[in-house]
């Protein structure tokens, strides 16, 4: 009932409104007090990917395996105490610590999403907002035994989101009542604005855990968790992967969102003031088809 209340807040803050579904789902739904959503009425670019997250045992089963991976991984860099994901020349004296992203990473937000989709609507920060301060995220499969695992060996746990400074209540409540780990006596929560020079750009807050700890591995979704040269055209962010590509499996570690990201942006020359038409074009233009050949 959180989670359809949550949705419902949703829909109203977005000037939507939800009708009820003629068919056995609604009856049953009816029958139980609970409201139904409209089904969305036009196409939404998000529907496959949430559709995957969401049910694909795919889905889960490649976050398994990312942090499966990682785990090993971390053994290793533990044994080696000039292992730093970070290329730390002074790391070896320093204690291990390990920095996530939040969304898509470590909390799924796909609920969320699913709104937008059902909704047929986009995303904004005052929905964004509602949802966040709902403290309704779920964990990503496999995270949560990984953090407390990483835990468990003394590695700090640091979360370097984008979630803004003025939502840190609600994502640590959320955090915590999920189980992972919240840091002790260190504010762990690192959040967008939360200081003047902490931006969108994670370049500055990875620095700030980097002078008081040995950064083993790094874990998020999105080109921009890893690195600052994730921004600019779809070339640039391939030559700037070309030049860090060894990092991953190694001590980077990236999750799999196919729902919204650096990516995505890049194929529209990162312009959100175009029009949902426009950025559509743009992106099928940045597409490789393959073409028969005529006889």
């Amino acid at each position: 009932m959180r989670r359809l209340s949550t949705m419902a807040a949703f829909a109203a803050t977005s000037g939507l409104v939800l009708c009820l579904v003629a068919g056995p789902a609604s009856a049953q739904q009816a029958a139980s007090g609970e409201p139904a959503m409209a089904a969305a009425s036009g196409p939404n670019d998000l529907l496959n990917a949430t559709l995957w997250m969401q049910r694909a045992v795919e889905y889960k089963a490649n976050c398994l395996a990312i942090y499966a991976l990682g785990r090993v991984r971390l053994d290793a860099a533990l044994a080696d105490k000039t292992a730093s994901a970070l290329d730390q020349s002074d790391a070896g004296d320093k204690p291990p610590a390990i920095i996530l992203d939040l969304d898509e990473t470590v909390i799924d937000n796909s609920a969320y999403e699913a709104g937008l989709v059902t909704t047929n609507s986009d995303y904004s920060s005052k929905t964004w907002d509602a949802w966040t301060k709902a403290e309704d995220a779920k964990a990503v499969p496999g995270s949560l035994d990984f953090l407390k695992y990483a835990d468990s060996k003394g590695v700090k746990v640091f979360y370097v989101t984008n979630r803004n400074a003025d939502q840190e209540d609600a994502t640590r409540a959320n955090m915590k009542a999920l189980g992972y780990p919240m840091g002790g006596n260190v504010d762990t929560f690192l959040m967008n604005k939360e200081k003047p020079d902490w931006t969108s750009d994670k370049t500055t807050r990875r620095d700030f855990v980097a002078r008081d700890y040995r950064v083993v591995e790094m874990f998020g979704d999105n080109f921009g968790d890893f690195t600052g040269k994730s921004s600019g055209s779809i070339d640039e962010r391939q030559a700037a992967f070309e030049t860090l590509k060894d990092h991953f499996g190694k001590d980077w570690f990236m999750l799999a969102n196919p729902t919204y990201g650096s990516w995505e942006s890049s194929a529209f020359g990162n312009d959100y003031k175009l029009s949902n038409d426009k950025k559509r074009a743009m992106k099928v233009e940045a597409l490789q088809p393959w073409t028969p050949k005529q006889p």
